[in-house]
């Protein structure tokens, strides 16, 4: 790396090899990045198994953006899978309640180079990790919902399941915008190799189907978003297990043991173990969650009786007796946000998993994404050479969360 390039740092990442429509920064010692000229002035965001995610200016559109540096995305095939899969369905979405996919590319040229994958999205203020512990009344918590809600109605339209639904995949901005992300291990419900990963859904928020290894739909994404409006409510993880085992106990130990049209889905193994275990009997939701937990009613609609009332239907062990999204979307304490645009919207096209028995392998898995991410490069203005700019959602206003 040529150090006559380099920029006075002062704490704050700097450019080097300014060359060929890109621009290697250097965030931090253990972190460069080569991404597009049209980015700069980078911000890092957070880090973690699957990526970085840095914020940056796009000096094309003059707006602040979201890159996400996926990490090591070829280390294995389960990695290279799910960063075909991120793409390809975020690619697919056109829904104000999903994140939406600015611009992708990878630097490199060629299949023998090729190891990096840049995501470029929309650039939110905040997780709903931190939005957990404010002090929300009932208008903002059932807008909140009612976005869930509907970005997750959109996906499983297109018979797209999300499989990891938890407040760190769902961003807000400071108008209460909320917008769900990271589609690693969504995946098409009609694919017959669906069980393959039962330890889909970060723990916390795994419904009992899913635990208990019985055949999952695109239900377990409503326990989810159960789990999620209950932890916005109480400002806790609402079943925080230890493990699979615990993670069973702790619902069982919140909402009462199943009954016998329960057990019966489940293998005899299975079945055996559950009925060994101590009964606890199943409690009243006014129990559960009590007035106190809840803000101050505001109006016949948007009170403690009917955000009860839904999410009683959601946290239902029975994923058959449990409720459907778009059902869930009549209920009063959302229905009052209905727009038409957002719940009866036409749906995506269908998402078709590659992933077919023989299972890919790491390189067919490679192979694949890069011809789908030139297909992209080669039909979108990467570059920013004819890009006009997109409005702005981020400036605070008074109807701020």
């Amino acid at each position: 790396m040529d150090s006559q390039n380099i920029r006075e740092n002062s704490g704050r990442p700097f450019l080097v090899n300014d060359t060929d429509g890109y621009h290697d920064v250097i965030l931090n010692e253990k972190t460069i990045i080569r991404v597009l000229k049209r980015y700069t002035d980078f911000y890092l965001i957070g880090s973690g198994a699957q990526g970085v995610v840095m914020s940056a200016l796009d000096v094309v559109t003059n707006e602040r953006v979201a890159i996400k540096k996926l990490t090591r995305p070829f280390s294995n095939p389960t990695h290279a899978k799910r960063a075909y899969r991120e793409f390809e369905i975020m690619n697919l979405m056109d829904h104000p309640n999903i994140i939406r996919l600015l611009n992708a590319f990878t630097p490199q040229n060629s299949l023998d180079e090729f190891d990096d994958l840049y995501l470029v999205m929309e650039l939110m203020n905040a997780s709903l990790c931190q939005v957990t512990a404010m002090d929300l009344d009932h208008e903002r918590l059932s807008f909140l919902l009612y976005q869930m809600l509907c970005g997750v109605n959109y996906m499983h339209k297109a018979s797209i399941v999300h499989r990891d639904l938890k407040p760190s995949n769902i961003v807000v901005n400071y108008q209460c915008r909320l917008k769900i992300l990271d589609f690693g291990l969504a995946r098409n419900v009609e694919d017959e190799n669906i069980l393959k990963t039962p330890y889909v859904v970060t723990r916390y928020y795994r419904a009992p189907e899913v635990i208990l290894g019985i055949p999952y739909k695109e239900n377990v994404d409503v326990w989810a978003i159960g789990c999620i409006f209950a932890e916005l409510l109480t400002r806790k993880v609402f079943f925080p297990g230890n493990d699979y085992i615990d993670q069973w106990t702790k619902i069982v130990d919140g909402l009462g043991s199943p009954d016998n049209d329960f057990t019966k889905l489940l293998t005899p193994e299975v079945r055996n173990y559950i009925g060994k275990l101590p009964y606890v009997a199943t409690r009243d939701w006014k129990e559960i969650f009590p007035d106190s937990i809840f803000p101050k009613n505001i109006n016949d609609r948007l009170n403690a009786e009917n955000a009860r009332d839904l999410i009683s239907r959601m946290l239902v062990l029975n994923p058959f007796q449990r409720i459907t999204v778009s059902d869930a979307l009549k209920f009063p304490y959302v229905s009052l946000w209905y727009d038409e645009n957002e719940v009866d919207g036409p749906p995506p096209p269908p998402y078709i998993d590659p992933d077919h028995s023989p299972d890919l392998s790491l390189e067919q898995w490679r192979e694949l994404l890069f011809k789908q991410i030139k297909d992209y490069e080669n039909t979108h203005d990467i570059f920013g050479v004819q890009s006009n700019p997109v409005p702005n959602e981020m400036s605070e206003d008074e109807n701020s969360c």
